[in-house]
């Protein structure tokens, strides 16, 4: 298939922010598309060249991608700089000159999506010495052939910001309607901008076998292509591989005991709440691999858990969901998040951090038994399994410390062992639930006896005056409503420190922020979406200011969460869910 034709679906989404409108317009689209290429354009669909749970990446940052487009339009850097600076996109950048450039040049040679997601797959391999000569080379190769709409997305890709609007809930529906909505007689109204369904019953059937069949291949791509070759069948058929990690399932939070009841029922399970590390752990034979909540990779830097699940997880194939929580050689009390926190993006002296910040693995949930998916199980089933395959071993890995219980002072007690053990709280869990990857569900909740701080994402930051001056010292905060889209809930100055031996600095988050910056404008820089903190604040109030409608009172930093991404933010639902408890009280 042309590239040029995905183009067009790209300029029609870009075109509205109505999502039931991007859903007819994918969905006719995908109807159209070879089962071939099925898989890429989903990929490039979304924005992406590798599937989320790929830790690749192609390496190139925008001042790399100026000297790319410097390349094929034989302008000085000086001046895609300026333009860059104006727009804010290096891709409407990239449109502007190489549509300049090709009114005196003989024209293009056709692209095809095969040929535009190889070469920048082929990014991610290239390394060594002269490495980002040769990406130039590759990109500007690209950019030579492509027309300038469609340098214009290709650039965007690279930069991993499309800026058309497409979430994952856009694509889950399109593919329920593109390749079922024949069979339900499916179709959008523009007219009264809603879905018409003849049998909605049968429709939320598909649509929840297109979900369930995501949540255990965390991709798209093949579930595209296991609807359009084999429909309702070859979803179902849909089995999750060892090895490509899941969203992690997260919780809703409640203020006591009966709110809790009320969620999950009686009896439920009550686990102690550690302020530790999500670790998903796979193990297929003596082959293990350890992700982060993000699904970052991160088996080399916990070599201790790794000879943990060979020696006491007594079954060949599986999946384990867990918190891996740092502990005191010396009084064998848990210890903060922060104490494990810096083993995460460590790669040398791994043996010595796994010394000075050892950790306990403590498993709560299995998502995968004898190489089968098991979410669709309840919970009680599934810890059934736990116990007859986890060999407890104090400081190694043990299951999570849990009561089942109708009895509400047995719980208060168990909660109060919990804090008192430098725990953060309960979790709560409803004895028949199965396990939903990446949803907050309320059949499983948390309960803690703090304010719960929000983990928010920086998309934009300020330089700083006087001897913060070379410093990006104030960060403006935002949550994702339910489309993927981030709203700004305030901004944050405090928490930081002014020296890098004192803790998370001023320095270091510059130092973090800088490669992100997509856009100058005077002081303040516009960011790509990566770096998570968690935030405290004062008070939730309503604000006209915002985009979220909300803002933070007296907010500061308390941590950095590098084990989280952006699509972990706090969403808006949390933040007005918190609002009306302060009303409340």
């Amino acid at each position: 298939m042309h590239y040029s034709k995905l183009v067009e679906i790209y300029e029609k989404l870009d075109a509205t922010t109505k999502r039931l409108e991007q859903t007819d317009v994918i969905s006719k689209f995908l109807k159209e598309v070879d089962v071939a290429d099925l898989g890429i354009t989903i990929l490039l669909l979304e924005g992406r060249i590798f599937p989320r749970w790929d830790e690749r990446e192609v390496g190139i940052a925008s001042k790399t991608m100026l000297k790319a487009i410097c390349v094929v339009s034989g302008e000085p850097i000086s001046r895609i700089n300026f333009e860059w600076k104006k727009t804010g996109d290096l891709g409407t950048v990239s449109y502007n000159l190489i549509k300049k450039k090709k009114q005196s040049t003989l024209g293009s040679h056709e692209l095809t999506v095969k040929k535009v997601l190889k070469n920048l797959m082929e990014l991610a391999a290239i390394e060594g010495h002269g490495s980002v000569d040769r990406k130039i080379s590759l990109v500007a190769e690209l950019l030579t052939s492509a027309k300038p709409n469609e340098a214009k997305y290709i650039v965007r890709t690279i930069l991993n910001d499309m800026r058309i609007g497409v979430g994952e809930g856009t694509i889950r529906d399109a593919i329920v309607w593109a390749f079922f909505g024949d069979k339900l007689k499916a179709e959008y109204s523009k007219e009264e901008h809603k879905l018409m369904v003849e049998d909605r019953a049968k429709y939320n059937e598909y649509a929840d076998a297109v979900q369930k069949a995501y949540d255990i291949a965390n991709d798209f791509a093949p579930v595209a292509e296991a609807a359009k070759k084999h429909g309702l069948s070859g979803l179902e058929k849909m089995e999750m591989q060892i090895g490509v990690p899941l969203k992690v399932m997260l919780a809703l939070k409640v203020d006591n005991i009966d709110e809790g009841f009320e969620r999950c029922g009686r009896p439920a399970e009550f686990e102690f709440k550690y302020d530790g590390m999500r670790m998903q752990i796979h193990k297929n034979n003596n082959d293990i691999k350890i992700f982060t909540r993000r699904l970052e990779n991160v088996t080399a830097q916990f070599p201790e858990v790794v000879e943990a699940v060979k020696k006491y997880v007594k079954e060949s194939k599986v999946v384990l969901d867990s918190e891996a929580v740092g502990y005191s050689r010396k009084t064998w009390r848990y210890l903060p998040f922060q104490s494990i926190s810096q083993r995460i993006k460590r790669k040398y002296g791994i043996e010595k951090m796994s010394e000075q910040y050892p950790v306990e693995v403590n498993v709560f949930d299995i998502i995968n038994y004898k190489g089968k998916s098991i979410i669709s199980k309840p919970f009680e089933e599934r810890k059934e399994i736990l116990k007859k395959i986890i060999k407890n071993t104090a400081k190694k890995i043990v299951l999570a410390k849990s009561i089942t219980t109708s009895d509400k002072k047995e719980v208060q007690n168990f909660y109060e062992e919990a804090i008192d053990s430098g725990n953060e709280g309960l979790m709560i869990k409803k004895l028949d639930a199965p396990y939903k990857p990446g949803a907050r569900v309320g059949f499983m909740v948390k309960l803690k006896p703090a304010k719960e701080n929000l983990d928010l994402v920086i998309i934009k930051a300020e330089w700083g005056e006087g001897k913060r001056s070379k410093w990006l010292s104030s960060y403006t905060l935002a949550c994702r409503d339910d489309e993927g889209n981030f709203l700004e809930v305030g901004k944050v100055s405090t928490g930081l420190k002014e020296k890098r031996e004192e803790g998370l600095s001023f320095a270091e988050m510059t130092d973090l922020l800088k490669p992100l910056i997509k856009k100058e404008e005077g002081k303040e820089v516009m960011l790509k979406p990566k770096i998570v903190i968690e935030v405290g604040y004062e008070e939730i109030q309503k604000s006209p200011t915002y985009s979220s409608g909300y803002a933070l009172r007296f907010p500061r930093v308390i941590q950095l969460r590098d084990d989280k991404s952006s699509d972990d933010v706090s969403p808006l639902k949390m933040l007005e869910a918190f609002y009306n408890e302060q009303k409340k009280k």
